[in-house]
């Protein structure tokens, strides 16, 4: 989602930096330093690829050595762990060589170290982690116009955060979750939420991760049009910058100015926050909807704690993407989109009901 602050002791600066440089990152990470992360499981979907893909080349170059660069938006980070970690186990599984770039959230780093992957000549395939969805376009280009194989994966790879379908002539596969789904998703969800309680109107407290982001403006437009005509009304914002302590204060602040709250939006990073904020402050009526399903999350929606959560799937990205890379570069295939929650239960809606089918693949 979106990027994130890489270290606690470097949080505000980080802050000001995500949100001068508009970051359009994936929500759904936090600022965690934990490298941990659960491993894709067996409810991980199943590529799903566009009906443009794929032929063949001859199966002389089947056994062409793939040496891939990985451009990491953070590797010191609890969304992007399990995600790098199945893109490793996928390459040398298939006698890859695959070497990390971290950008470590800065978008001037991350174009640079594209410059250098492409100019080195040392690798026939590219895995990009955009931060800004547009800001790699002219480098990926080049890359394509020489001959390497470019998979987009996690984030939007160009100016439209309303699709899956690749943006760049020559992609082999863009494995990519579509932001203004989740802001959809999520408003039918805190639309149901309010109707369950039989509210109207319905006070809603909508948390950003980094509001002057592309990534935000896309999901926070699809939630706004999802509850359009509904009893729902945002009431009061913040700002968790992926990150479940800055959320706790947002919502603390939220809180204050408006005590008769009834449901809080956001990552699952600030609705981490927010469970703290209702234990501390012994609130148990405001109701929560995320989107991540991480394991926090998702133990939320098992027990109650939160009302319902849209799904991303990081493990999936990564070994998806690395597939994806391979069959490109040895064989010629053009995959198309892919969908990595595609084989989830409900669309990847968590729910009280289907809580247990899911098995998150990141922390939180």
């Amino acid at each position: 989602m979106p990027h994130f602050p890489a270290t606690a002791r470097g949080r505000a600066a980080a802050m000001a930096a995500l949100a001068a440089t508009a970051l359009a990152l994936a929500a759904c990470s936090s600022s965690s330093n934990s490298s941990s992360a659960a491993a894709a499981t067996s409810s991980a979907p199943a590529a799903s690829t566009s009906a443009a893909a794929s032929a063949s080349a001859p199966a002389s170059t089947a056994a062409k050595k793939v040496n891939i660069a990985y451009l990491s938006f953070a590797v010191n980070n609890s969304y992007d762990a399990p995600m790098l970690a199945a893109a490793q186990a996928v390459a040398q599984a298939e006698g890859a060589t695959l070497k990390v770039f971290d950008a470590n959230n800065s978008p001037q780093t991350q174009y640079q170290e594209l410059q250098t992957v492409i100019s080195s000549g040392q690798y026939n395939g590219i895995i990009t982690q955009p931060i800004e969805g547009t800001g790699l376009l002219t480098l990926v280009k080049q890359a394509i116009a020489k001959g390497i194989k470019v998979v987009n994966m996690d984030q939007i790879l160009g100016p439209n955060l309303g699709t899956d379908a690749p943006q760049v002539t020559g992609l082999s596969a863009n494995v990519t979750f579509v932001p203004t789904e989740i802001g959809t998703k999520m408003g039918q969800l805190t639309v149901q939420a309010c109707a369950a309680k039989k509210l109207s109107p319905c006070k809603v407290g909508y948390l950003y991760d980094i509001k002057a982001s592309a990534l935000d403006t896309a999901i926070s437009g699809a939630f706004d049009a999802a509850v359009k005509g509904s009893p729902v009304q945002v009431v009061t914002t913040g700002q968790s910058f992926f990150t479940p302590t800055i959320g706790l204060t947002a919502v603390q602040t939220m809180l204050q100015a408006q005590p008769s709250l009834n449901v809080i939006v956001g990552s699952d990073q600030g609705m981490e926050g927010a469970m703290t904020a209702f234990t501390t402050g012994h609130i148990t009526k405001v109701m929560l909807v995320g989107y991540g399903a991480s394991a926090a999350a998702v133990a939320g929606v098992e027990s109650g704690a939160i009302y319902a959560d849209v799904a991303q799937a990081p493990a999936s990205e990564g070994r998806l993407a690395v597939e994806a890379l391979i069959k490109a570069v040895q064989q010629g295939t053009v995959s198309g989109a892919i969908d990595p929650v595609a084989g989830f239960p409900d669309q990847g809606v968590v729910t009280k009901a289907d809580a247990k089918q899911f098995t998150p693949e990141w922390n939180g």
